[in-house]
């Protein structure tokens, strides 16, 4: 996976994610956000709902058995989940030139739950994309800081609390 920043859509996986969207009409976007999320958890079907660039790992994101995490799975659902977290209140905007050019509709709220169970499994060790951005800028890192944005704003929504304020540690 070629990466070029810390940003949620700076890398190809994400980019490729971000054409899936646009090469699609509006009401089938909702299920591509959907198959992004389901794929890194492992649950993901074979149907074609993941769009042109399916990644063809067999639905579960790894090895088949909830081992490691693909680069490309990961990075995928995360920028899922920064569209999900992007919609939520007080939620980071996801503005990039490599995110998607056509509007999303409104997402349904269960993907927020769904979101952070992604978010759960890229985050932890042995997950590709984790651990290259560990390698890369530590634990602690820009992009590290980056997911934990995401997770607070989704966190905050469905909890119900959405007062969270954007940066603020906890919230």
């Amino acid at each position: 996976m070629g990466t070029w920043d810390t940003g949620h859509f700076d890398n190809d996986a994400a980019v490729d994610f971000s054409a899936d969207l646009d090469e699609v009409t509006v009401e089938q976007r909702t299920e591509i956000v959907r198959a992004a999320l389901l794929r890194a958890l492992g649950t993901g079907e074979e149907d074609g709902a993941g769009g042109p660039s399916d990644s063809g790992d067999g639905g579960d994101g790894g090895d088949g058995a909830g081992g490691p995490l693909d680069g490309d799975v990961g990075a995928a659902a995360v920028a899922a989940a920064a569209l999900v977290a992007a919609q939520c209140p007080g939620g980071p905007p996801a503005e990039s030139v490599y995110g998607p050019e056509e509007p999303l509709p409104r997402l349904p709220e269960e993907l927020r739950a769904l979101a952070l169970l992604a978010l759960d499994r890229v985050s932890v060790a042995g997950s590709e994309v984790r651990d290259r951005w560990v390698r890369a800028d530590g634990e602690d890192g820009a992009w590290h800081h980056g997911i934990a944005e995401l997770r607070r704003a989704l966190t905050a929504a469905t909890e119900g609390r959405p007062g969270a304020v954007r940066g603020v540690p906890g919230q």
